[in-house]
């Protein structure tokens, strides 16, 4: 849920910008080392760090500038799982298998929370919590879920019910709601600058505007071919998404671009506590809706995919009638500026974790999942190479699969679109239903309290005719006396 845009150049409540940062020196020299990280992502970035930590010579390659895909531009959320529905993981690797990889998220949370401290990165701005809401009445299914997420794979979760939903969210468009109390947000570009200065003080050298432009994996020591010089090295890692490109095209054909829009609005002002009453992220079941208040008064807001590349500023209009529909008394509120980036999603869901063959390595395909799970990806490979540990094998179960290419590209906008407005519409039945459910309460509650009168009614008139009084309001039966002469 996290890989979503925050900003292009300057992010929400001041954060830091790109331009900011001082760029680093392009790889003009031939470099000997022990791993190679293709890629200055959240993946790339997060195996560096865990790598040169253990001691490894690590040199970092980047194409283009840290940050300037989708892991420079997300919402900065930190829960959980994965993209994957629970039942679909549990069905494909059964129960302990799915609770193994859970409890690896939850690892990773500790991890982001562990680093991104005021200290090691300024402004980095946690909140907590985190809210998933059902756009639909999901009843006893809630429970299942909850004992899933309790107590099946040990995560801390609380139930919450419809009216204690709509108690922090002021609008009939969601029903019962499961509450994360340990996820939380962060500033995702000042958490990405603080990963790249951590991995840099531990040792690991990162050269921007360096793309790999061929791999030899023949022998021991890979070859690296660069524009402008080679690197050799014992394990390579690819942890690029959708523009891998020339590297490793069999694990970039993997990979479905998906690009997700989002809005920083203008500021709100004391209308936005009426309408939204929780600090942390809020984001549906369906996968329509994703957002959370930044700066104070503002709504940072992601809905809306398509599989091919569009200007974000003509898809604003999506996100502010979206934000017309759920929160109404918001009324049309101004956008201020709109983000979108590339993530990179895999056919089966799950992210791409693991040893392909001796000495090469993969982290990627994380799609909108990327903080917790990239900081595990992270620690699992430099711990494989350094320590044995085995642990990334419970991604085995996750193949690379061609995408599909163009054909794959038009079908997935397709299912995007039908899951878009099936969810939608089943919402909107929902909240007939309730609407209908809600008039019939009131009818019966009128026909009771008739009715109920009614029985008062017969009650009375029984007990005049027991005690031989004439009723309430009955005509009286005393004699008439007769007319005065007068």
């Amino acid at each position: 849920m996290d890989s979503l845009p925050t900003s292009a150049t300057n992010g929400p409540a001041g954060l830091s910008a790109e331009a900011d940062a001082e760029p680093h020196a392009r790889l003009t020299f031939d470099l000997d080392v022990d791993l190679c990280v293709i890629g200055a992502g959240l993946a790339g970035l997060s195996v560096a760090l865990e790598a040169a930590q253990a001691g490894l010579s690590v040199a970092v390659l980047e194409s283009g500038r840290i940050g300037w895909g989708a892991s420079g531009h997300n919402l900065g959320s930190v829960t959980p799982g994965y993209g994957v529905p629970i039942g679909d993981l549990i069905a494909r690797v059964g129960l302990d298998h799915a609770s193994a990889l859970w409890a690896l998220t939850r690892e990773g949370m500790e991890i982001v929370r562990a680093r991104a401290t005021e200290e090691a990165m300024p402004g980095v701005a946690l909140s907590d919590g985190a809210l998933e809401v059902s756009n639909v009445d999901i009843g006893d299914r809630l429970v299942e879920r909850l004992q899933t997420l309790g107590v099946d794979f040990g995560s801390e979760v609380e139930g919450w019910p419809i009216d204690k939903v709509r108690d922090v969210l002021r609008t009939n468009r969601y029903f019962h709601g499961i509450h994360y109390p340990t996820a939380f947000q962060l500033d995702g570009r000042r958490y990405l600058r603080g990963l790249e200065r951590l991995a840099r003080q531990a040792g690991a050298r990162i050269f921007e505007e360096t793309p790999a432009v061929s791999i030899d994996f023949a022998g021991i020591r890979k070859r690296i071919s660069t524009p402008n010089a080679r690197l050799r090295a014992s394990d390579i890692v690819l942890a690029g998404s959708v523009h891998l490109g020339a590297p490793s095209p069999r694990v970039a054909e993997t990979l479905l671009p998906v690009w997700r829009t989002a809005a920083l609005t203008a500021p709100l002002g004391e209308q936005l506590p009426d309408a939204i009453a929780f600090a942390g992220s809020i984001a549906d079941t369906d996968g329509v809706d994703h957002y959370r208040i930044v700066g104070g008064d503002r709504l940072l807001w992601a809905s809306g995919e398509t599989t091919f590349d569009v200007a974000p500023q003509r898809l604003a209009g999506i996100i502010r009638r979206r934000i017309a529909a759920v929160f109404p008394q918001l009324g049309q509120v101004e956008i201020a500026q709109t983000f979108s980036a590339a993530v990179g999603m895999t056919v089966h869901g799950m992210p791409q974790v693991g040893e392909l063959r001796p000495g090469l390595w993969v982290a990627s395909g994380f799609g909108r999942q990327g903080l917790a799970t990239t900081a595990i990806a992270g620690r699992l490979i430099a711990r494989g190479l350094t320590h044995s540990d085995e642990r990334w094998k419970l991604f085995s179960p996750f193949d690379l699969v061609w995408a599909g290419g163009t054909i794959g590209r038009i079908v997935g906008q397709g299912v995007y679109f039908a899951t878009r407005e099936g969810a939608l519409a089943a919402g909107a039945l929902a909240r007939y239903r309730e609407r209908a459910a809600a008039r019939t309460r009131v009818r019966d509650a009128r026909a009771e309290v008739k009715q109920e009168e009614r029985r008062a009614r017969v009650a009375l008139l029984r007990a005049a005719e027991a005690a031989n009084v004439p009723p309430p309001n009955a005509p009286s039966r005393r004699p008439v006396p007769p007319p005065s002469p007068e």
